[in-house]
């Protein structure tokens, strides 16, 4: 996967800024923290499903709104 950042004007602080914003859009930051460790395939189907779980009970309070 490439990410392509423009530096205008030599502005780099600018540049890194856009960096980070388009990997966190990406989820690589999430992708780099769990592949730190190694994740056993039972612990990782349970913690997708914990996941799944919460993002629905939080759409669910949104609708509820």
């Amino acid at each position: 996967m490439t990410l392509i950042v423009n530096v205008k004007d030599n502005n780099i602080e600018q540049a890194l800024r856009s960096l980070k914003k388009k990997m966190q859009r990406e989820g690589l930051y999430k992708e780099m923290k769990l592949r730190k460790h190694f994740e056993k395939p039972c612990l990782k189907r349970a913690r997708e499903k914990e996941e799944n779980i919460r993002r629905s009970r939080k759409t669910a309070r949104r609708n509820n709104s």
